[in-house]
């Protein structure tokens, strides 16, 4: 129960982490690389610490360092709220004033008193810009990248300290069936923090401090910052309160069923016998059975060796470089999932954030419990193991490939996909966005406030769309005698526009329900071969540097499968920017609208490239199990321990070993 409720924990408050990117990115007017840096701090904290505590911390009181861990994530959580209370209240760039005093309609004329707007096009004085971005606190996004980092510190003891203690603690067959009830309890947690970032994402960041009425702007905007500092006073009590067990659970725990025999490292004998063997590594098994005394300078003269020792495992290599390449994608792909649900198929942060809470993580939960049920109840060995994980991730690959056949048509905003008579744009130029219709309006084309036309166009603002007029206040505004909406409909048609983006067709839905119902679809599958691979893993290494083993599995696969992607994935989607954002002090903001066309084949075709070679890696892996475990077996019968076959070809007796050897040994080439 303890293990499951910091799964929950952990993975609560990196979900909503991973669910608040687009609101921090706004927030901060940062592009979607800074998100990649602040998102790989959560890797840079494990790689600080994961080396000594995955070593040390196997020798030392496990859950007492899983308890500390929580209480550091509490203060990384509460650390990333902090920039809210640090800084003034967000103001969203506009070229239309606001006012409160008028209760019923007010008139602006955005074309005709518009003649300042193209002096905000002059860059500012580097001293003004140094003043104002102080004054603005847009430096702040440190903080958040400095409380994510001590998440990630406070994180690593739980998953090579927790695993191990369980795995010691459990009976073999039952290992599985744990490892998936603890997973599948964790998976609650992104469930709720993705629950919690969609409702957060609808309340406005300033919540209790501003006048509602006084915000022009909805959640669907793409300059709508949601309360994401909310959520994260949320998880760091959560993280508080999970760690509390800890404190008082006991260094070790009886085995599962028997009197556990230990070695005076605290590491069970009984143990020994149940991973797979390096072939010719006999030394490496007897040094394993060895006592030696519970000192630092022990442990820290028998580092290297056993450093050694783990990556002579041929199969050990194997198994990380597969998960490298995987994580590598899956990041990618998580990390800027809503945003592609958002560009793509014009779904709002909130909305996207909340389907996948919904409907992904449910079925991940599902697959989760559902592959070690499997291994459970057919009591796989290691080879059935990797052709479940095998299996679920090529079918998995395969349901991903047909997502990039389920496409929208791009947004149609005058001067960047289309141009103001309604025919698509061969190429984005910032000079685009003026046309004849407004040229007379003296317009800005640095601003994003854009309005939708009753012809289905969005323009970049009211004054490049020609408009003269407006009435009402806030978000009921509407501009009349747009100019460049005359340039599309013909008269008499509605020459009006109101504030907001225009909304996708209507097959786009349907294209995304069908999207939906592919990538929910595929994440069960995926998830199935969750728990067979963890096993393969688990069962690859001696039982003694097991927390070794998943430590500089943690380490590597972090290190270069989490802090990259974010940024080189953020990168890549920059490329794809179609109108930049502007800054309260001038400069390159966050992007407000992306090249649809570009964004997905180029996010897709990464994620794609990296999956495949991630199976091919799967297959080798596979392979090499077994060749392994043949070797061993014929190994097996050419020592005499096999007195006949069966019709299968495999040992009938058992080895001098007892029954259970003999039951490995007899389903090493089954499933």
């Amino acid at each position: 129960m303890s293990m499951s409720f910091v799964y929950f924990a952990k993975a609560f408050g990196g979900s909503y982490m991973k669910s608040s990117v687009t609101q921090i990115e706004r927030r901060f007017d940062i592009p979607s690389s800074i998100i990649g840096v602040i998102d790989g701090g959560f890797e840079v904290g494990n790689l600080l610490v994961i080396a000594f505590v995955s070593y040390f911390g196997a020798k030392m009181h496990r859950p007492r360092l899983i308890g500390a861990g929580c209480l550091i994530m509490a203060a990384g959580s509460f650390c990333t709220a902090m920039p809210h209370f640090l800084q003034g209240p967000y103001k969203y760039e506009t070229t239309i004033s606001q006012s409160v005093e008028v209760n019923s309609s007010q008139t602006i004329l955005p074309c005709l008193s518009s003649a300042e707007q193209a002096k905000e096009d002059e860059p500012p004085s580097a001293l003004n810009q140094a003043e104002c971005e102080k004054a603005s606190g847009s430096s702040m996004w440190i903080y958040v990248f400095m409380g994510n980092m001590l998440r990630g510190i406070g994180e690593t003891p739980i998953m090579p300290l927790g695993v191990s203690y369980l795995d010691d603690f459990a009976r073999e067959e039952n290992t599985a069936f744990y490892l998936a009830c603890i997973q599948t309890v964790g998976i609650m947690g992104p469930m709720f923090g993705y629950l919690l970032g969609s409702y957060c994402a609808k309340i406005y960041v300033d919540i209790g401090t501003v006048d509602s009425d006084t915000v022009a702007i909805d959640h669907k905007d793409s300059r709508w910052v949601g309360a994401w500092w909310m959520g994260f006073i949320l998880t760091g009590g959560i993280m508080l309160l999970a760690g509390i067990p800890f404190w008082f659970l006991p260094k070790s725990l009886p085995k599962q069923g028997q009197k556990q025999k230990k070695t005076s490292n605290g590491v069970a004998l009984e143990e020994h016998a149940n991973f797979v063997p390096q072939e010719g590594n006999k030394e490496a098994a007897a040094a394993a059975k060895m006592e030696t005394p519970f000192s630092m300078a022990a442990m820290a003269k028998d580092f290297l060796p056993s450093l050694r020792r783990l990556f002579s495992n041929s199969v050990y290599n194997l198994i990380i470089c597969t998960s490298l390449v995987a994580v590598n994608g899956f990041i990618g792909m998580i990390t800027f999932k809503p945003k592609f649900m958002e560009q793509t198929y014009g779904q709002s942060p909130s909305k996207a954030i909340l389907l996948i809470g919904m409907f992904n993580l449910p079925a991940v939960a599902l697959g989760i419990i559902t592959g070690g049920f499997i291994m459970k109840r057919f009591k796989l060995t290691v080879i059935g193991a990797a052709r479940i994980s095998l299996t679920a991730s090529f079918v998995s690959f395969c349901l991903m490939l047909s997502q990039y056949f389920m496409q929208c048509d791009n947004s149609q905003v005058a001067g960047l996909t289309i141009n103001y008579q309604g025919l698509p744009e061969l190429s984005y130029e910032q000079s685009s966005l003026l046309s004849q219709c407004n040229r007379g309006c003296s317009c800005s084309i640095k601003h994003w406030d854009p309005v939708c036309a009753h012809n289905g166009i969005t323009y970049a603002s009211p004054c490049l769309a020609g408009c003269q007029t407006s009435t009402g206040l806030g978000k009921e505004m509407i501009f009349h005698n747009c100019s460049c909406v005359l340039e599309v409909a013909m008269p008499p048609a509605n020459m009006s526009a109101t504030l907001g983006q225009c909304p996708r067709k209507s097959d786009c839905d349907t294209m995304f329900k069908w999207y939906m119902g592919v990538s929910v679809v595929g994440a069960f599958v995926s998830a199935c071969g969750a728990t067979p691979g963890y096993i393969v893993l688990l069962r690859s290494i001696a039982p003694d540097l097991k927390s070794l083993a998943l430590g500089m599995q943690t380490l590597i696969v972090r290190t270069l499968g989490g802090i990259p992607p974010p940024i080189y994935f953020g990168a890549l989607i920059d490329q794809t920017c179609l109108k930049w954002g502007v800054k309260r002090c001038g400069g390159q903001g966050a992007c407000r609208i992306y090249d649809t066309d570009a964004f997905r084949s180029r996010f897709l075709g990464l994620i794609y490239g990296l999956y495949a070679l991630s199976y091919l890696l799967w297959a080798v892996l596979y392979r090499t199990l077994v060749k392994q475990q043949r070797k061993l077996a014929l190994r097996a019968l050419a020592n005499g321990q096999g007195q006949g076959q069966g019709a299968n070809g495999l040992p009938k007796d058992s080895c001098p070993d007892g029954d259970q050897s003999k039951e490995e040994l007899k389903s090493e080439t089954s499933i």
